[in-house]
């Protein structure tokens, strides 16, 4: 008898001597015409939903823990039917901790008087801290503009947004929730009645130098002149993430279109399949640019898939290296159908959160920086996730300029980049008015 039929003979025993254990959940690749019958053969084996625009038959399969659900994994491996399977792996947001970024590089923030500066940056009302903050000047974002403002449309695969901020309203087009399978990507879903009072504030937020302490996504304050600071005891640790990125790609690009797609937590949790299918659905919903402000150490056959999806598409896709200080592989940021982005300092100096080595192309400031935040706020964030939209936006900038721009393309354009000699940055930091004129002189 075969090790199938052996196991199968024995299953109703095993099945019998294992008390009920909270599910595992796989990433399943089967033919669709075929699924039903395939999964019927396994007792124990349920299908918890299709990943839609996937084409080709993904499926997340719940099956039990323990030695049960081990057996019933060794089945599916060995069953012909079954084309790849994979656990669904937890992918989290980079977050570096406070303690890795010294006092001494973290860049004077503004004060109090300049709280109440707004100007109208392409029709909408936004900060002027925001706007003529120091790492936009570096980049050159207020010198490109002479050659492009963006076009198209730049999908961010986040905590979701808040659409009725002020400076991104005018931007951000319908986006879909993973976490919830429902349109729209707000994270003010993610509030409740104990948090949402706390953004319910009528004064105007401000960065105080001589209180703030280094915003990233595990401690995200918000100073005012009447309040203490909001703490991350207060608020999930990644809420507001990605208002944040969404924030910085307007900043860059301020006349593309923006695509929330909400597949994180306010956590900063997401599930494998939900990141997957938030690609596709990117890709089928006309994406030009993804930004991924995520990475996860474990390779991922389906992920890869989806990347190889975008890049065939010629949907550019930039992603996070990581924050771990370390020269190590992270996905999608490892694929070469990608644009790896690290973190440097306002004085071009890698980071000492940045992840450096092969995944990274180039890399864009990622300290201190100032972006939208829910509720009309703004916030200062330190992580390769603010370094990555600066790309992103990049992107859309030279889109506009060749609206048929593939990833080669884009990739050379924006490797015209500040050479930062000796430290396993890539290319260097980003230059926009290198990388536009770089554009402006190969396109065809």
């Amino acid at each position: 008898m075969t090790f199938k039929n052996l196991a199968r003979a024995g299953f109703l025993l095993l099945a019998l001597s294992f008390p009920s254990l909270a599910d595992q959940q796989y990433i399943v690749r089967v033919n669709p015409a075929a699924v039903n019958g395939v999964m019927a053969k396994y007792a124990g084996a349920w299908i918890s939903r299709a990943l839609p625009g996937s084409g080709s038959g993904v499926f997340v399969v719940n099956l039990p823990s323990g030695p049960l659900g081990s057996l019933l994994v060794q089945l599916l491996q060995r069953d012909p039917a079954i084309a790849s399977i994979e656990p669904d792996n937890p992918v989290g947001l980079p977050v570096p901790s406070a303690s890795s970024v010294p006092a001494s590089a973290r860049p004077k923030l503004p004060s109090l008087v300049d709280s109440k500066t707004y100007v109208n940056y392409f029709g909408s009302p936004a900060w002027g801290s925001y706007v003529g903050q120091a790492a936009a000047t570096l980049v050159g974002v207020n010198a490109s503009h002479r050659y492009a403002t963006g076009a198209g449309v730049v999908a961010t695969i986040d905590t979701g947004v808040d659409a009725t901020h002020p400076a991104l309203a005018g931007a951000l087009l319908p986006g879909w929730d993973f976490t919830r399978n429902a349109a729209g990507a707000s994270e003010l879903a993610d509030l409740d009645q104990d948090t949402t009072p706390i953004l319910d504030q009528d004064t105007t937020p401000i960065l105080d130098n001589a209180t703030t302490i280094v915003l990233n996504q595990d401690t995200t304050p918000i100073l005012d002149q009447d309040t203490t600071p909001i703490l991350d005891s207060s608020l999930p640790p990644a809420f507001g993430h990605g208002t944040m990125v969404a924030g910085l790609i307007h900043l860059v690009a301020p006349t593309a279109r923006i695509l929330p797609l909400k597949a994180f937590n306010s956590d900063g949790s997401a599930d494998l399949a939900d990141v997957i299918a938030a690609v596709y659905y990117a890709v089928d919903h006309g994406a030009n640019v993804i930004n991924m402000s995520f990475s996860s150490g474990a390779d991922s056959a389906e992920l890869r898939k989806a990347i190889a999806y975008a890049s065939s598409h010629n949907v550019i896709c930039v992603t996070s290296v990581g924050n771990d200080g370390q020269a190590v592989n992270v996905y999608p940021a490892a694929y070469a159908q990608t644009i790896g982005v690290g973190s440097t300092s306002n004085t071009d100096i890698r980071s000492t959160f940045s992840d450096y080595g092969s995944d990274v192309t180039l890399a864009a400031p990622g300290e201190g920086i100032i972006t939208t935040y829910p509720q009309n706020h703004y916030a200062s964030g330190w992580g390769t996730s603010f370094s990555t939209p600066m790309v992103a936006g990049a992107a859309a900038l030279l889109l506009q300029m060749n609206s048929q721009l593939q990833i080669t393309q884009a990739t050379q354009a924006l490797t015209q980049a500040q050479p930062l000699p000796g430290q396993s940055l890539g290319a260097g930091r980003l230059d926009l008015v290198r990388a536009c004129d770089y554009a402006s002189r190969t396109a065809h």
